[in-house]
């Protein structure tokens, strides 16, 4: 097959770090959406933003309970997945607002690891998320990335690998949150980016049907025009219709989550340099471009297909309210934090207490949490956005300069090329 003179129909895998930087950009366009951010100074000594203690307290104190008595998770087909990487999870992800569906299973994946740090997954997230504030879980601050995320580009997705890790990367990226509950289970394009670096690793690709967390927000329906200029005005990838509105005045809303039962079930891996061989592709280490797009392609019509089946399976009952009943007698005492309507409350005060000392009295105690009451009241992303802007740290920023700022918001560009991970934990 005679090559093309085009810049873009070939990849060296050999190239510079920039180069490859640069590279990523045609098979994601929404990883430039994070472009006009600062770059995260570099570091004396590798660091990793991951905060284990808190990752652990979170779930055992809040997280398995949401994931076993609300969302009633189950994985299945998890023993498919190999014990060291490099390999790549690839989920379809559920059309609606905020990822709910990502953070349980990753949840799901780390405790069938008995919540080992050498295996606990580490997810590639759109900058977008970071740069975002109302994009955090509950405007928490840096969140994506103390849980383990790292920014996703080219470079970091390929040093992931190189390190050996098994990483959580959605294929659909983020127009798979914003396609609605009209086009729920109908995979988007796949981008072709993973591809490349699949075959360079030699890291075989997992997909996983999730099945029912398309019903985490069956109202939300979004249209293309409308989400471009959400996008441009409010930074919101997406504009889910007609909750949004709601959402907009009460931020309650837009984190809500009706009682999926969400299933995870693991396909076969897949041999990406197998398909590539399949598809013409002579050298596997400079695959063209319009081999890499029919191989995503491919594998996004083996994954739709495995996804229809996992529905016939698993999705007669989406919500099954009688089963949920039954799962919350479990938790007697404990209902305030699983429901959603506890969510605001339960996470935000979880993850201060861990920054500040124990409040004097009863009345201290609810004083200084005042602030959280407005993720329930009209106008409420008003009130939180200002209470940020007047109250110190760990409840907002003032005093803090604007580098201390950037750090403790987690509102830059992370390169793993400039600030790398340190070596790979050992549990032994």
């Amino acid at each position: 097959m005679a090559r093309s003179s085009s810049p873009w129909t070939e990849i060296d895998l050999n190239l510079e770090a920039h180069d490859l930087e640069a590279l990523f950009e045609p098979y994601d366009p929404l990883s430039s959406s994070g472009a006009d951010l600062p770059h995260l100074p570099p570091a004396e000594a590798p660091q990793d933003p991951i905060e284990w203690d808190y990752i652990r307290d979170l779930i055992d104190e809040v997280y398995e309970d949401i994931a076993d008595h609300y969302f009633r998770g189950k994985l299945i087909g998890g023993d498919k997945i190999a014990d060291d990487g490099p390999l790549i999870v690839a989920p379809n992800h559920s059309g609606t607002a905020f990822p709910h569906d990502g953070v349980i299973l990753d949840l799901l994946l780390w405790r069938r690891d008995n919540y080992k740090k050498s295996r606990k997954f580490r997810s590639v997230f759109s900058p977008k998320l970071a740069a975002t504030w109302w994009m955090r879980l509950y405007t928490l601050d840096n969140w994506w990335r103390r849980c383990g995320g790292v920014d996703m580009t080219f470079v970091n997705y390929d040093h992931l690998l190189e390190r050996g890790e098994r990483v959580i990367y959605y294929p659909e990226g983020i127009p798979g949150i914003g396609k609605g509950f009209t086009k729920r289970y109908q995979l988007q394009r796949f981008h072709s980016s993973f591809i490349v670096l699949a075959a360079k690793h030699k890291a075989p690709v997992y997909p996983v049907s999730v099945v029912n967390a398309e019903w985490v927000n069956p109202t939300s329906f979004t249209f293309d025009p409308i989400d471009r200029l959400a996008d441009r005005i409010l930074g919101l990838p997406f504009f889910p219709m007609p909750i949004v509105f709601l959402a907009l005045l009460f931020p309650f809303l837009f984190y809500f989550a009706f009682p999926s039962r969400m299933v995870f079930e693991v396909g076969d891996p897949i041999d990406v340099r197998h398909l590539l061989r399949k598809e013409g592709c002579q050298n596997l280490d400079n695959p063209e471009r319009a081999t890499l797009m029919r191989v995503a392609e491919r594998i996004r019509q083996e994954s739709q297909t495995n996804l229809d089946a996992a529905v016939q399976r698993h999705g007669d009952k989406p919500w099954d309210l009688k089963g949920l009943w039954q799962s919350l007698k479990n938790v007697r005492g404990r209902r305030a934090r699983v429901l959603p309507t506890g969510w605001p409350f339960t996470v935000a005060r979880h993850d201060r207490d861990r920054q500040r000392p124990p409040a004097r009295n009863r009345l201290h105690a609810i004083l200084r949490d005042i602030d959280i009451t407005a993720f329930y009241l009209p106008a409420g992303w008003l009130l939180l956005k200002l209470a940020r802007e007047l109250r110190e740290p760990p409840y907002g920023y003032r005093g803090l300069s604007s580098d201390e700022r950037m750090l403790r918001e987690g509102n830059y560009r992370w390169s793993l090329d400039s600030n790398p991970l340190p070596e790979r934990i050992s549990d032994e």
